[in-house]
């Protein structure tokens, strides 16, 4: 495990892995190689064995989900947020089975979904529960690839 490449091109499906390093590292470089923003100078990145330059960019890029340190939230409800970029079939019961993956459904037992109001940026949330919708809106889409950007999340 001498590079980070090396190191990842280990991973294999449903393994975790986490960037730890101090600033200037690379660790946003990586994750921006593998939302694909930029291509790698040398080398590649595979998603289930396939060139990750090879994909058709959109379609590759709705495999994978990100949620920043800070998660941008707009000023609907708590569902409009969780609902950004899925189906527009979504449904309760769907909302419902993301937020059980995580401690977000002692969120839902105090606010209503539907008419809870997030505020700008989330202003009427505190920071851990505005990351546990973007995190919860992240898990509805189903990703292969999960993306926190922030130790804690």
């Amino acid at each position: 495990m001498d590079t980070v490449e090396t190191w990842l091109g280990y991973l294999r499906k449903y393994e975790l892995a986490a960037l730890v390093g101090s600033s200037g590292c690379g660790k946003s470089t990586t994750i921006g190689l593998i939302e694909s923003f930029y291509r790698p100078l040398s080398g590649y990145i595979l998603l289930d064995g396939q060139d990750i330059g090879e994909f058709n960019i959109n379609a590759y890029r709705e495999q994978i989900a990100v949620v920043q340190q800070e998660p941008t939230l707009y000023a609907g409800t708590i569902r409009e947020n969780i609902e950004l970029g899925t189906s527009p079939t979504i449904t309760d019961e769907g909302i419902q089975a993301s937020a059980s993956r995580l401690t977000f459904t002692i969120l839902l037992c105090h606010f209503q979904m539907a008419t809870t109001i997030c505020g700008s940026k989330g202003s009427l949330l505190s920071g851990g529960q505005k990351q546990r919708i973007a995190i919860a809106g992240a898990l509805i889409r189903q990703p292969k690839v999960l993306l926190l950007d922030e130790a804690t999340s």
